[in-house]
C-alpha cells in the first residue's frame, strides 16, 4: 500500500537529489563569481552558508509536514488570541497583551508601539511569527549541534531584519519624528550615512558613536609613558610612576591584537593600566602594529616571537629583572599561553605568574562565532586572505557586531538613519570601531589550529619555533577570570582551558561580558564575582560550589599578584634605564586607522 512511509522516502529522494544538483550549481557560481571578482570568496562563502541554512528549513517543511502543521496551529492560536485583544481595545476594554518583547529587547519601547491600535497589533503580531518560526527551526531533527547553531543564527538574522522597527513607514516613532521635523530627520538621516560610507570606504558599517569627539592620545589612551622598544609588529610602552616605590618584578600586559590595546585605558577612570600604576606596578604593555599588505606572511610564530618574547626581553633589559608577571587579554591570553609552554620545553623561566583575561584555551565551544567556523566557511576566508594578504579588521567588527545584532546595528540603524538623530560620543563605541587588520598567514592559522582543529589543547599536537608544546606542562602559577555573560570567550570553556593548564591555577568568574566584565574598576562597586580555589572538572559543579563577592575583581586580584611582587624598589621612570623613550605614550602604532593601513 501506498502509505506515509513510501511517500516519505520519495519525498526524501526527491530532496537529496535537489541538494546534490543545487550544491553543484552554488559551487560552480561560487567559482564563476569569485573569477569575475564580483565578491570576494568570504562573502561568498558566508552567502552559500545562509543559503543552506534556509534551504534546510525548506527542506524540512517537504519531510516533516505533520509538525509543521502543528506549529501552524499552534500559530494559529496565537494569531486568533491576538484578534480577540484587537477587539477588545476597538471597545475600549483593557485586555493583557498576548505577547511582550524579551526584559533587553528595546525595540518596542516607545510609546507609539502601544499606544495606536495599529502598531500595537503590528508589533505583536511580528513577535508571534518571529517566535514561531524560531521555534520552528529550533526544533528541526536530525541536525547536528554546529549546523543547528548556524541554523538558528540565520534564522535570527532574518526576523530580526524584517522587524517593523527597521522601515520609516512601519515604525510609529520615526512617523512622528518626520511629522515633527516636516522630513528633515531622513535627509540628516541620509547625510550620516553618507558619510559612515565614506569613513568606511568598500566596507560599510553603520555608525555607532561621534568619532569628532575622540582622539588616541588626547582623551583616549592618556595614562603617561614612554614607547622604550618597538619592532615591526609592536611597540613596547612603559608607564610612569605615581608612587614613590614600585614592586621589584615589573608587569608586562600582551593585549589582544583583533583590538587595539586602549580597552585598557580608555579614561583615567575607568583606566586598567592608570589603576595598575597607582598600585606600585611598573606596567608595560604590548601595542600592536596595524599591519597591512605586506606583513601578510606573518605567522603566530611571528607575533609570539616579535611580540611577548621580545618584550620580555626588552622588560629585563629596561628594569634589569630576569623574571615578571605577565596579563594576557583575549587572544592575547592565547598568545601567553602557547609561549609559557614554548618556554617550558627551552627551559626557560622568565615568568613568575600569569593571568588570563577572557582567554580561549581550549576552542571546544567557540561561542557565537562559531556559526562561522566550519571547513568551508575557512576555505573562504583562506581564499580572500591569499589575494588580499589580509583580513580588513572592519569586517571583523562587523561580524562581532552581527553576535547581538539588534543591539550593534539595527538599533544604530534606525536612530541614524530613519530617526536622524547623531550618535552620541561613547568612548567604547568608538574603541569598538577602530579595528585592526590581521595578516593573512596568522589569521588562516589561527582559525583552523585553534579554532577548527582545537589543537592548542592537544598534548604537543603544535609546533611552535621548533618545539611542540603542551599546556599541562607550564608550571608557572596562573589566574584565569572569566566573565559570566561573555558570549566571545563563553565562561564554561575558558575553565575547560584552565584545566588544561598546568601548575597552581585560580580560576574567578566576574559578572557581565567580554568587556564590561574585566573595564570593571572598583569605584563603580558593580557586578561582583564568584571565587572557588578549589577546580572540579565540571565548571557548574565549580560553580555551585563557589562564593560570590560584590564589586570589581581587581582588588582580589591584586592580592593574588603581591605573592610574586619580590617586595619593592625605587619607582622606575621610562627611559632612564637601557632602553632609551623613542616617543611618548600612547605611540604611533596604535594611532593607524585599518583603512590606513592598507596603504602602507
Amino acid at each position: 500500500m501506498f502509505g506515509l512511509d513510501t511517500l516519505g522516502k520519495a519525498v526524501g529522494q526527491l530532496v537529496n537529489g535537489f541538494e546534490t544538483n543545487v550544491r553543484q550549481g552554488q559551487q560552480q557560481l561560487e567559482k564563476a563569481l569569485g573569477d569575475a571578482g564580483v565578491l570576494d570568496a568570504a562573502t561568498l562563502s558566508t552567502i552559500t552558508e545562509m543559503s543552506d541554512a534556509y534551504r534546510t528549513m525548506a527542506e524540512d517543511l517537504l519531510l516533516h509536514p505533520l509538525r509543521f502543521a502543528g506549529a501552524e496551529l499552534d500559530l494559529a492560536r496565537k494569531h486568533a488570541a491576538l484578534g480577540y485583544y484587537t477587539l477588545a481595545r476597538l471597545v475600549g476594554k483593557h485586555k493583557k497583551p498576548v505577547v511582550e518583547p524579551e526584559a533587553d529587547d528595546r525595540r518596542f519601547q516607545a510609546e507609539e508601539w502601544h499606544k495606536h491600535l495599529p502598531f500595537d497589533v503590528l508589533h505583536q503580531a511580528y513577535l508571534i511569527n518571529s517566535q514561531a518560526f524560531l521555534n520552528w527551526a529550533a526544533g528541526m531533527e536530525g541536525i547536528p549541534p554546529a549546523g543547528r547553531d548556524q541554523m538558528l543564527f540565520y534564522a535570527r538574522h532574518l526576523t530580526s531584519a524584517l522587524s517593523p522597527s527597521n522601515f520609516p513607514a512601519t515604525n510609529p516613532e520615526v512617523l512622528r519624528i518626520t511629522w515633527e521635523r516636516k522630513g528633515m530627520n531622513l535627509i540628516d538621516g541620509g547625510r550620516q550615512l553618507i558619510e559612515d560610507l565614506r569613513q568606511n570606504p568598500s566596507l560599510f558599517n553603520v555608525g555607532m558613536t561621534d568619532r569628532s569627539a575622540f582622539e588616541v592620545g588626547r582623551n583616549l589612551a592618556t595614562t603617561p609613558g614612554k614607547v622604550v622598544f618597538q619592532n615591526e609588529l609592536m611597540q613596547l610602552i612603559q608607564y610612569s610612576p605615581t608612587t614613590e616605590t614600585v614592586s621589584k618584578r615589573p608587569l608586562l600586559i600582551v593585549p589582544p591584537w583583533i583590538n587595539k590595546y586602549y580597552i585598557l585605558d580608555l579614561t583615567a577612570r575607568n583606566s586598567f593600566i592608570q589603576w595598575l600604576v597607582n598600585q606600585g606596578q611598573t606596567v608595560f604593555i604590548v601595542s600592536w602594529r596595524n599591519p597591512g599588505p605586506s606583513l601578510r606572511d606573518k605567522g603566530w610564530e611571528d607575533y609570539m616571537e616579535l611580540g611577548p618574547l621580545a618584550a620580555m626581553d626588552a622588560v629585563t633589559e629596561a628594569t634589569g629583572e630576569d623574571q615578571m608577571n605577565l596579563i594576557g587579554y583575549c587572544i592575547g591570553g592565547t598568545l601567553l599561553g602557547s609561549t609559557l609552554a614554548w618556554l617550558k620545553k627551552k627551559g626557560r623561566n622568565p615568568v613568575a605568574s600569569a593571568t588570563y583575561l577572557t582567554t580561549l584555551l581550549d576552542f571546544s565551544d567557540p561561542g557565537g562565532i562559531g556559526v562561522f567556523i566550519n571547513d568551508h566557511s575557512i576555505r573562504g576566508i583562506e581564499k580572500m586572505l591569499e589575494r588580499k594578504g589580509y583580513l580588513d579588521g572592519r569586517a571583523m567588527a562587523f561580524t562581532f557586531n552581527l553576535l547581538r545584532e539588534n543591539e550593534l546595528f539595527w538599533s544604530f540603524w534606525t536612530n541614524n538613519y530613519l530617526k536622524g538623530q547623531k550618535p552620541a560620543a561613547f568612548d567604547l563605541l568608538y574603541w569598538n570601531t577602530d579595528g585592526t587588520n590581521l595578516p593573512a598567514r596568522m589569521h588562516s592559522y589561527y582559525l583552523r589550529q585553534m579554532y577548527l582543529n582545537n589543537r592548542l589543547v592537544k598534548p604537543d599536537s603544535l609546533n611552535l619555533l621548533g618545539e611542540s608544546i603542551n599546556l599541562s606542562e607550564i608550571d608557572v602559577p596562573s589566574f584565569f577570570l572569566s566573565a559570566r555573560q561573555d558570549h566571545i570567550a563563553k565562561w564554561k570553556t575558558t575553565y575547560k582551558g584552565a584545566l588544561a593548564h598546568g601548575g597552581d591555577v585560580r580560576f574567578v568568574l566576574s559578572g557581565s561580558g567580554h568587556i564590561a566584565g574585566v573595564i570593571n574598576p572598583p569605584y563603580k562597586e558593580k557586578y561582583g564575582y564568584w571565587t572557588n580555589d578549589t577546580l572540579v572538572p565540571d565548571a557548574d559543579a565549580w560553580f555551585e560550589k563557589s562564593e560570590h563577592h560584590p564589586g570589581s575583581w581587581w582588588p582580589h586580584w591584586l592580592e593574588w599578584i603581591a605573592r610574586f611582587s619580590d617586595g619593592d624598589v625605587p619607582a622606575r621612570i621610562p627611559g632612564e634605564g637601557k632602553l632609551p623613550a623613542i616617543e611618548d605614550a600612547p605611540g604611533s602604532y596604535v594611532k593607524v586607522k585599518a583603512a590606513e593601513a592598507v596603504k602602507q
